[in-house]
């Protein structure tokens, strides 16, 4: 009674850096990027701080005044 696992299916999604075609599967180990370039650019703009996640405005000394 051991039924093999449905075949995983392979998708072809666009690269977030070039746009092209990229294979979105696990033989392609730069995913979702289609090629390492891709995923070092986007890797760059991260440590660059070119993205970035946004974060509320806070005041760092805020915490001080608080009452205990």
């Amino acid at each position: 009674m051991n039924e093999a696992p449905p075949p995983i299916r392979e998708t072809i999604v666009k690269c977030p850096t070039c746009g092209g075609d990229s294979l979105y599967a696990q033989s392609n180990v730069f995913r979702p990027f289609c090629r390492e370039a891709c995923k070092n650019i986007d890797l760059g703009a991260w440590a660059s701080e070119t993205f970035r996640v946004p974060a509320p405005e806070t005041d760092p000394l805020s915490d001080l005044d608080a009452p205990n």
